[in-house]
């Protein structure tokens, strides 16, 4: 007697991420109870279940949920707002400024919605999100259905949303407290960067996150000045400075982690920290590339990140990943660089390990969570098909997603977002800010 599941899903291939470097043909994904049974031969998974819906995908490929491990959602509202600048003038003569008059819960609220909408529709089913009023932004990320690790960002000058450091963490930490138990909405400690934050206040942060367990989340060693800087103010480079108040830990996420010596490796890869890699941020802000390949060698854990919109412009791992790969290879002039599994497995289960969820998501492997993408190789862009992992990497793009899944319930069908906030209304949004922003 076939057994009943919620769900069963005939992709034409899968690419699992885990165990790695497999694609898989003629095989299905069981799904009950928002998580994954088995994975299996189609025929197999036939004869033994009974699905209360079954979905085919004859031309799709069945990945994991795409994984961006940093991101600032609701500077979507940003977008185009300030391009061609370097990092520092970008910040201080645009976009804090802009953010100075128009920044409150619904902005970002409104923001990260958007974000979320663009993500999903990209494939992305987990968000490691950094920016201010974290309420509005679980809210909204909640409301999308969608997976965050919401940062509680703390730093030294006021914003509309705080007055100094302990007005950060105490406002924040309050936030924490009451989305606590929310099955897909969990935070972290975000620190914004080494130089807008005290060594006091990297001392009481690491002090919390060791004591609730929870990742720290900050921008590191992303340009030529922070580091020239912090010398000039410290005696040291950031990463050195962060070694000494004890902050370095497998718990730390440094965002971009751009310029990076010797001894900066052997400190990411002694500590266990890992690195959120946003290559296309880092070309547009002319910030420079990464060392990916050497991260790497050094059993540094490396997933992918998008930046916000209003520097890149905009939210795609798929536009990630190909930029990853390309720039690994073109920055040490070696083509067999960064291959497109790897790649893949920085978008994926790289980003879950980096946030301590590789047990639930990244890999579809039986027992996590079924967080799911398809994405359709069946078109004349994308055909021949010799290597799907391939395709996904260096020819397909997130238009050709058409099916995402957040613990087993349907996010997008056949490309359409099954939001509860549709199109007209996320394009109301849009428009409002816009009139706001341009005046």
């Amino acid at each position: 007697m076939s057994e009943p599941i919620d769900l069963l899903i005939n992709p034409r291939w899968i690419v699992p991420v885990s165990p790695a470097g497999i694609t898989l043909e003629n095989h299905a994904v069981a799904i009950d109870g928002g998580r994954i049974l088995a994975v299996l031969p189609t025929d197999e998974a036939h004869a033994r279940y009974q699905p209360a819906s079954t979905v085919d995908l004859p031309q799709q490929v069945l990945i994991p949920g795409l994984v961006n491990l940093h991101a600032h959602a609701a500077m979507n509202l940003l977008r185009g707002l300030a391009d061609d600048l370097p990092l520092m003038r970008w910040l201080q003569e645009v976009i804090w400024p802009a953010e100075s008059r128009h920044l409150s819960p619904v902005f970002v609220r409104d923001g990260t919605l958007l974000a979320a909408a663009e993500m999903l529709r990209g494939g992305i089913t987990t968000c490691n999100d950094m920016y201010f009023y974290p309420g509005a932004a679980a809210a909204a990320f909640a409301e999308a259905g969608m997976r965050a690790v919401v940062g509680l960002v703390a730093l030294e000058f006021p914003t509309p949303w705080a007055s100094d450091t302990d007005d950060y963490l105490r406002k924040g930490l309050a936030i924490r407290d009451e989305w606590r138990g929310h099955p897909g909405i969990s935070f972290s400690i975000a620190p914004h960067a080494p130089y807008t934050v005290s060594d006091n206040s990297f001392l009481r942060i690491r002090a919390l996150a060791d004591e609730l367990d929870l990742p720290i989340h900050t921008h590191l060693h992303e340009t030529v000045t922070e580091i020239r800087d912090s010398i000039a103010e410290y005696g040291m480079r950031p990463l050195a400075r962060l070694a000494r108040l004890g902050v370095l830990g497998e718990n730390l996420i440094g965002a971009h982690a751009v310029h990076l010596d010797d001894a900066d490796i052997e400190l990411l890869s002694r500590h266990a920290c890992s690195v959120a890699h946003c290559p296309t941020s880092n070309m547009k802000l002319g910030s420079g590339i990464a060392p990916v390949t050497r991260l790497l060698c050094a059993d540094i854990r490396v997933g992918l990140g998008s930046d916000g919109a209003a520097s890149n412009n905009r939210i795609d791992l798929f536009q990630e990943m190909r930029h990853a790969a390309l720039l690994a290879k073109a920055s040490i002039l070696d083509a067999s660089a960064l291959p497109a599994h790897a790649a893949l497995y920085m978008a994926t289960l790289g980003g879950a390990r980096a946030l301590g969820l590789d047990a639930r998501i990244g890999s579809i492997s039986p027992g996590k969570l079924a967080d799911l993408c398809a994405v359709d190789l069946g078109g004349m862009l994308t055909q021949p098909c010799f290597d799907p992992a391939s395709h996904l990497v260096y020819v397909a793009g997130r238009e050709h997603v058409t099916h995402v899944w957040v613990n087993g319930e349907s996010r997008v069908a056949k490309g359409v977002p099954l939001l509860q906030i549709n199109d007209i209304e996320l394009l109301r949004i849009a428009s409002v800010w816009h009139t706001r922003l341009a005046n």
